[in-house]
């Protein structure tokens, strides 16, 4: 494998089917190497060999297609395609065929540099010298450069839609007529370049086209087909493709979560019985918009809870046609939909618009992930297809008649991108909703059957969940209350709690001074010898500090007219806001542990426990219907369809992909567990030919299977380990919760009548807490409050990333959060009520372990400027009861480190 490989895929960071497909990319041209004159019929007969999906090219020249689906980054994978071939054979001359106006744009606009989806980005070959672009409309202006030896690289980007409609009744394209200025035409020019590559995206559009038909006749060296559905559609049914080398299907892109989940939603207990089509249209329609306003509060509530960009979803509305799409967008610009809340909110994208009017539809409809843009519901009719790639897209409810495959296929493909690349695990946030009361069942009975290559989940809405509104709470610490501060970005659906500490300085000069001091002392945390503790921000010498620093970066308004207007008492002020800060934080430290010297890693060598490793017989029939219908991905699992030498192989391949295993000093242990593997499928399998097809179907589940066995058996050493503070405290961060927008702050001295539903309430009306509102998740942590308050502790409960704490789980490191911190006089707690049939679970176990450890850290950087310790209390829920003391906890449920 030429080094290039490695280095594009970490530049790109390529997700592993990317990756894979670049691998295939570098071995496809070891076979046939990319140049005219090969020899088509051997180059084939070698490639099957390895690759027994390709059986044939389908073309006059090597062409090979890669069917990844939706969402998981074609146009990602052909910036990989041209840096590898560019940078590894110095081919310069790139075709690259869209398949419409919309994907022929967006290619353009992601070619280009300095855009945002820019796909040569981190390539710094590029970066210096970025290919030139020629596209279907300035190719003739562009003629200049067609000889210019310091362009190298050259990509060309065509619609075939338009060459399409120009070769109709016989007509040779414009880009085959001559060009005055090469003297020849541009096609003849491209077909005698001896490097030229052809690359199809969404090939299937377009595949047996009389525009293609005219662009083989270029003759590139390689071909490179990019789909997510390799095959064509004809009056007997799917033809699929004879080329696709590698096959990377939705359901598994689901299964690795580079996509979102769908889920076909439904009420609970409905029935159309005796229900016109017009009021299940309304209440599908209603409910809809119903989920959206649920999804777009726990969207804001997630990204201010893990500083991310705040995504405003949409609705998609797919209507049966234009006149029923106009008769959708008078409802929705009605006073009587949702009291006309969506009159500016919706628009409606069928090919009735024309002129100025389809202008704005398209401009609107390009900046739908724009949270400026205020679209929240799109009404389509059959016009957003492939090219229109969006991540904000939360909700789909189809009106159209069809039946429940043609439902899955055409809704959810729209809407499977993330926003933010990833799975979240938080399940509002990585799930897509289709609403499909009448369908409901249907659409389940299908997504269940054998050759469906997708699993549904299901969502059912229970009556009191359809009517409630809710709202992102935002609770900002009280110091910021005290300093006049807001929090940023707030929307529609923010909603900031009322706040027990009022603003100390009450005049915008003040604040504006008081602010600035706030800002200088926050820089101050990345200076832990200088300020090791908030307690120290009273010495002289730092006082004088932020003072000389507040008065450098304070600017008067306009409207302050010096020798006039009173100037602020900037030492005042500066005194004032330190003492604030003082109250009302508590010192968390950012603790670094890092290993010193020589660091080693391995696995012990343990025995697999191969009980439950139980895959069936792979049906014969099944296994060729799912290489033929891309239903689910049989041969992708393995290594693109080669075949391993040895059975032990598919599980070793499948377990180097992860990063903590290395061949090179695992080797043995992986061949020893993959040994065992093929040993327990053996003993039950009628022979090695059934045992080798299990392997290559399964091949990743069974390297999940043993890498999870694994973990348990990790270990790591070091010459030793060094304790860094690169914080002496840190600044509390802003909690979100999602709430009724009906429902009142609870006080915390008072249990809710439903306890069953403690994490819905939110509960105020603290005099020591931190923050003005907080959330419960059982009624001991409120019981707890009431004790922290009572004995006037200074308390909180921390925020998603606070304290950075890590802990062990499998292969993963995940941050642990604990529930309460709480400072007296003499310590300051770290607290975590549990379940009493909880406190021995492993992962509870693993927290507890890191936590300990990271309060003995913390009390020795407290202890070199006589701050408090700290202390880890682990009590079980039951336990906790209002007569209670903090030091009888403390006595009776301090974790002492081991």
């Amino acid at each position: 494998m030429k080094p290039q490989v490695n280095a594009i895929a970490g530049r790109l960071s390529l997700r592993a089917p990317q990756r894979r497909s670049l691998e295939i990319l570098d071995r496809i041209s070891e076979i046939i190497p990319p140049h005219k004159g090969a020899d088509i019929a051997a180059a084939l007969e070698i490639l099957r060999s390895e690759f027994p999906t390709v059986t044939d090219f389908e073309r006059e020249f090597p062409s090979f297609c890669f069917a990844l689906a939706t969402g998981v980054g074609k146009t990602r994978l052909m910036g990989a395609f041209i840096s590898y071939l560019h940078l590894a054979h110095g081919i310069n001359n790139f075709f690259v065929l869209a398949p419409n106006l919309t994907i022929y744009n967006k290619l353009i606009a992601d070619f280009t540099p300095n855009t945002p989806k820019y796909v040569f980005k981190g390539i710094s070959e590029f970066a210096v010298d970025a290919p030139e672009i020629i596209t279907g409309d300035n190719y003739e202006a562009k003629a200049g450069t067609l000889f210019d030896q310091v362009l190298r690289c050259k990509i060309n980007i065509f619609n075939i839609s338009k060459i399409n409609s120009e070769v109709r009744g016989g007509k040779s394209p414009r880009i085959k007529r001559l060009s005055e200025y090469i003297g020849e035409s541009y096609f003849q020019y491209l077909s005698e370049l001896r490097d030229l590559v052809l690359i199809m995206d969404e090939s299937h559009r377009y595949r047996a086209s009389a525009g293609v038909r005219a662009i083989n006749e270029l003759k590139p060296v390689i071909g490179l087909e990019l789909t997510a559905t390799p095959f064509v559609e004809s009056n007997k049914g799917a033809i699929p493709f004879k080329n696709v080398i590698l096959d990377y299907p939705l359901g598994k892109a689901m299964a690795d979560g580079f996509v979102k989940e769908p889920a076909v939603v439904t009420r609970k207990n409905f029935s159309s019985v005796g229900m016109t089509p017009e009021a299940v249209e309304l209440m599908k329609l209603q409910d809809g918009v119903r989920l959206h306003e649920q999804v777009k509060v726990e969207l804001e509530t997630f990204a201010r809870e893990t500083g991310n960009v705040i995504v405003k979803p949409f609705v998609l509305i797919i209507a049966r046609d234009t006149t029923h799409s106009k008769s959708l967008i008078d409802l929705m610009q009605s006073e009587s939909f949702f009291e006309g809340r969506y009159k500016t909110k919706v628009i409606q994208v069928d090919s009735s618009k024309t002129g100025a009017e389809e202008d704005e539809m398209i401009e609107r409809l390009l900046k739908v992930e724009s949270t400026n843009e205020p679209t929240e519901i799109v009404i389509h009719v059959n016009m957003l297809k492939e090219g229109w790639d969006v991540t904000n897209l939360y909700t789909i409810v189809p009106l159209r008649a069809a039946n429940a495959r043609i439902l899955i296929e055409q809704s959810i493909g729209r809407g499977l991108r993330l926003p933010y690349g990833k799975r979240t695990g938080v399940t509002t946030v990585d799930r897509l909703n289709i609403i499909a009361h009448d369908k409901f069942q249907e659409i389940v009975d299908e997504a269940k059957k054998p050759d469906s290559a997708i699993r549904l989940q299901q969502v059912i809405l229970e009556p009191e969940q359809i009517g409630e509104k809710t709202v992102t709470v935002v609770s900002q610490p009280q110091l910021a209350s005290k300093l006049g501060l807001q929090p940023e970005h707030t929307t529609a659906s923010t909603l900031i709690p009322q706040s027990v500490a009022a603003p100390v300085f009450t005049t915008p000069g003040d604040q504006k001074v008081a602010q600035i001091t706030y800002e200088v002392i926050k820089k101050l945390e990345n200076q832990p010898l200088k300020l090791p503790s908030v307690s120290h921000l009273s010495n002289p010498e730092i006082q004088a500090a932020v003072l000389k620093e507040v008065k450098s970066q304070y600017r008067p308004t306009q409207l302050e007219i010096e020798g006039v207007t009173k100037q602020p008492d900037f030492a005042a002020i500066v005194a004032k806001t330190t003492e604030i800060v003082k109250q009302q934080t508590i010192d968390i430290p950012r603790i670094l542990v890092v290993p010193t010297g020589k660091v080693q890693s391995g696995f012990h060598p343990f025995t697999l426990n191969v009980e439950t490793l139980n895959y069936p017989v792979v049906d014969e029939e099944l296994w060729a219907k799912h290489l033929r219908t891309d239903q689910v991905d049989v041969i992708s699992t393995g290594a693109g369809g080669i075949e391993e030498l040895r059975l032990e192989d598919y599980v070793v391949s499948g377990l180097v992909d992860f990063d903590d295993v290395s061949y090179d000093a695992h080797a043995d242990l992986l061949y020893l567990l993959a040994g065992q593997v093929v040993a327990r499928l053996k003993s039950y399998l009628p022979d090695e030919h059934e045992v080798r097809k299990v392997l290559g179907c399964h091949q990743t589940e069974i390297a999940r299977f043993v890498h999870a066995q694994m973990q348990e058996h990790y270990w790591e050493k070091a010459t030793g380990y060094e304790v860094k503070i690169s914080k002496g405290f840190t600044e509390l961060k802003p909690s979100a919760y999602t709430a009724s927008a009906t429902e009142p702050v609870l006080d915390y001295r008072q249990p809710p009548a439903d306890k069953s539903n403690m994490a819905k309430y939110l509960f105020g009306g603290f005099k020591h807490c931190l923050y003005p509102v907080q959330k419960f998740q059982a009624d001991g942590e409120r019981r707890l409050s009431v004790i922290l308050e009572r004995e006037k502790a200074k308390w909180f409960k921390p925020a998603k990333g606070q304290f950075q704490i890590y802990y062990k789980s499998g292969a993963d490191h995940l941050e642990y959060q604990p529930d309460f911190v709480a400072e007296t006089d003499s310590v300051i707690y770290m607290l975590e009520p549990k379940s009493k049939n909880e406190m021995t679970a492993d992962d509870v176990v693993a927290k507890r372990d890191a936590a300990v450890k990271w309060c003995q850290h913390a009390s020795a950087h407290a202890a070199t400027y006589q701050g408090r310790p700290w202390e880890y209390l682990l009590i079980p829920h039951d336990t906790i009861a209002e007569n209670m003391t903090l030091k009888g906890l403390a006595e009776r449920y301090q974790v002492q480190a081991a």
